[in-house]
């Protein structure tokens, strides 16, 4: 696993806009490292190497464009990836799983997509396979993409420029975050499958 610091040093400014970008809307972005980019790279602006003035709005216009891309692939190609096979870019259950997530949560799903791994790559995809008006669909996005692009790259700027020990456990508070945003998904699924469980032993 390549140093989060290093990846982003090295990617410089287009990179970091290039890597929010594809995961928020470019159906093979789903294991592009979001969360700990982001606050990796507000932390890193704390440090002097970015300018928090052109990270944030970069990162915020990365991300808003990335998710409406994503919304006019799926308003336009999108049903056609429920029948594509598997591939080493492409997992069928992940269409499927943030298709029942947009479901279940209505437009309310694009902003909450934005804290979820996977899912807001895929999400924004959805909303265009269900012709979602896109003035609904950009309200969301936008107000998605202020709270996590600019939320958690503040967030690390933040705590980078207060608390003088945050060099020291930079990779311990990057384990955390990936954990945290993976929680949702992982109750999700442990959910999922005490259902089918459950269902099973009715249908017996």
């Amino acid at each position: 696993m390549l140093d989060m610091q290093t990846l982003i040093t090295t990617a410089g400014y287009s990179g970091l806009f290039a890597i929010v970008f594809a995961e928020s809307g470019l159906f093979f972005g789903f294991f592009l490292p979001g969360d700990s980019l982001l606050f990796t790279a507000g932390f890193l602006a704390s440090q002097g190497l970015f300018n928090i003035w052109i990270l944030l709005p970069l990162l915020f216009v990365a991300a808003v464009l990335g998710d409406s891309v994503g919304y006019s692939f799926g308003k336009y190609v999108g049903p056609k990836l429920f029948t594509r096979s598997k591939s080493h870019f492409f997992k069928p259950h992940h269409m499927e799983n943030a298709h029942e997530f947009f479901l279940q949560h209505g437009t309310k799903a694009v902003f909450f997509a934005r804290f979820l791994p996977i899912f807001r790559t895929f999400v924004p995809i959805v909303a265009g396979i269900a012709r979602m008006p896109y003035h609904s669909f950009l309200m969301f996005n936008l107000i998605g993409a202020c709270a996590w692009a600019i939320g958690i790259t503040l967030l690390g700027f933040i705590l980078g420029s207060q608390v003088p020990q945050t060099a020291d456990y930079i990779h311990v508070i990057v384990v955390c975050i990936i954990l945290i945003s993976l929680l949702p998904t992982l109750f999700g699924f442990h959910g999922k499958k005490k259902k089918v469980e459950t269902d099973t032993v009715i249908t017996e």
